[in-house]
């Protein structure tokens, strides 16, 4: 488990909720959190991007339910927080950001 400014991130969550839908398939679990993790990335960067409140909220809401469907609950509680709080947070952002660069470390890693 690697901790992300104070959130912990736990790298091997969301390969534990593919390995449960797909048993121990390694080439499409692999395929599967590739998917994961450049949709996750879009949504980061729509959020980045996001040019009015509305922007921002879809952005923040499809990242919640992309991580909430892959079982990453740690992206899924910052997306979450990101939805529900002020728009713009830069500091929420930065977040984001290094919980993704640790899922893509993960990724690498393992």
């Amino acid at each position: 488990m690697r901790y992300c400014n104070s959130m912990a991130y736990d790298p091997g969550a969301l390969d534990k909720t593919l390995a449960a839908a797909v048993g121990d398939d390694q080439t499409l679990i692999s395929e599967l959190r590739g998917a994961f993790f450049e949709s996750a990335q879009r949504q980061i960067s729509a959020l980045h991007n996001a040019v009015n409140d509305q922007q921002w909220q879809a952005a923040a809401w499809r990242l919640k339910g992309l991580a909430a469907s892959f079982g990453v609950t740690d992206l899924m509680a910052l997306a979450s927080e990101a939805a529900d709080g002020a728009p713009f947070d830069r500091n929420l952002m930065r977040r984001m950001d290094k919980a993704l660069v640790a899922f893509e470390r993960s990724s690498t890693l393992g």
